[in-house]
């Protein structure tokens, strides 16, 4: 058995809300370089390197990449063999994100109420996941989530006999809905199977994973694959505004799910797909 204090969990929240919207992640970073070299539109190419650019002052001048600098999600993997001190956990959790946007100096963008709208002055509280995994270590990712895409952000309680192409068919019209309004290019994250809920967890999950990765599962790959194509063939384009790329990536997780439905989630990303990654 482990023991943790709940403090280094508070310290490495607050440092990674600051990281996660000052530092675009490295695998980010280069999807943008490959999408500028594959843009094929002038207009298109343009746009993309004045994100680049954007995202280098961010970086260089300690200045939010975006200005919505989100609602934080948490997810929080943690090993049976910890045990916590000092506080509860979610507390800690909760206080990290207090101190990372009132220190930070990011957006307060999260109210109290979602009908009576007052503001809470320090963007809390977190969504927050929890899983237990084997081992002593807990593994933090915080995911700032900016509501221009989590507004198009979609799902579809498909029918067994819809199948895959039902599949695909949803995913690229989630992203057609979408358009302009959640900034691409875009990173997708899908989830299929499960129940109403599960599947939208793991849309949320898997927008979390490297752009330069592919699943495990052979059939999922080729998936992938196939509705990104799709998707950059929709002419929607950096910004909007056309072009070739519409998506850098489309990323799909799957779970075990009822013999009567297909539920699939779409949860639709900017290109400012923030997340830090921290093991305590």
């Amino acid at each position: 058995m482990r023991s943790v204090e709940v403090s280094k969990i508070t310290e490495a929240v607050k440092e990674m809300c600051i990281e996660a919207n000052h530092f675009l992640p490295k695998d980010m970073k280069d999807a943008m370089i490959r999408a500028v070299e594959r843009e094929e539109a002038p207009l298109g190419r343009q746009i993309l390197e004045q994100l680049q650019e954007n995202a280098a002052i961010a970086e260089r001048d300690m200045i939010p990449i975006c200005q919505d600098t989100g609602m934080a999600v948490v997810f929080l993997e943690i090993g049976q063999e910890v045990h916590f001190e000092g506080g509860l956990l979610e507390d800690a959790v909760q206080e990290g994100v207090r101190q990372g946007y009132v220190d930070g100096f990011l957006r307060k963008s999260v109210v109290k109420d979602p009908v009576l709208r007052e503001n809470t002055k320090d963007n809390t509280p977190a969504v927050i996941h929890y899983s237990i995994v084997s081992g002593e270590d807990v593994r933090i990712t915080v995911a700032p989530k900016g509501f221009g895409s989590e507004n198009m952000s979609r799902i579809f309680m498909l029918k067994p006999a819809d199948g895959i192409e039902g599949v695909k068919n949803a995913v690229v019209a989630a992203v057609k809905e979408a358009g302009p309004n959640a900034c691409p290019p875009l990173v997708v994250g899908v989830g299929i199977g499960g129940t109403f809920e599960k599947c939208a967890l793991m849309a949320k999950a898997a927008l979390t994973r490297p752009v330069n990765s592919h699943s495990e599962i052979p059939y999922v790959c080729d998936l992938e694959k196939e509705i990104l194509e799709k998707i950059n063939c929709s002419g929607i384009g950096p910004g909007g505004l056309g072009g070739t790329i519409t998506a850098l990536a489309v990323n799909i997780n799957t779970y075990p799910t009822h013999i009567a439905g297909l539920p699939v989630a779409v949860n639709i990303c900017c290109h400012v797909n923030r997340h830090a990654v921290r093991t305590i």
